[in-house]
């Protein structure tokens, strides 16, 4: 595993535990790693309305957005499981951002103009799996189909 997805991988594992996730009772944490090195994790918030629940993944693009960085985005890393009695995510199985994230996360990639890794892990363990977005979501439609790049 490289040292950029250790890195990301135990940010997103501490954003984790600040997943408001009372419903479906799966945690997930998301750490971006942009141009300057600097990481911004995001937790999934669940909503008693369901459909306005927000992804750990969508979250943490969405405060790299509000700093205006959405076009630095290198790398994300994303962990995710069941929740414990104490409210902590367990689970040894690689998580991988749903299709909306994976959306969300091209935006960003298209935007900068690379193909930004994700490096996806169990919330336990030692189990990941890294992959170019562009294998996770080939043939994107993005900005650049809008003629914006």
């Amino acid at each position: 595993m490289s040292d950029e997805a250790i890195r990301l991988i135990a940010a997103a594992r501490v954003a984790a535990r600040h997943a408001h996730a009372p419903y479906s009772r799966f945690a997930v944490g998301a750490a971006v790693l942009l141009t300057d090195g600097s990481v911004v994790t995001g937790a999934n918030v669940e909503n008693a309305s369901y459909g306005l629940s927000l992804c750990a993944e969508t979250v943490a693009i969405a405060s790299v957005s509000a700093q205006g960085r959405l076009r630095d985005v290198v790398a994300v890393g994303v962990i995710g499981g069941v929740m414990d009695a104490a409210g902590h995510a367990t689970g040894h199985d690689p998580v991988r951002p749903c299709g909306r994230c994976r959306q969300v996360i091209n935006e960003a990639s298209q935007l900068g103009q690379r193909d930004v890794r994700v490096h996806c892990a169990a919330a336990e363990g030692e189990a990941t799996a890294s992959y170019h977005l562009s294998e996770l979501l080939p043939e994107a439609f993005g900005p650049a189909d809008l003629g914006i790049g």
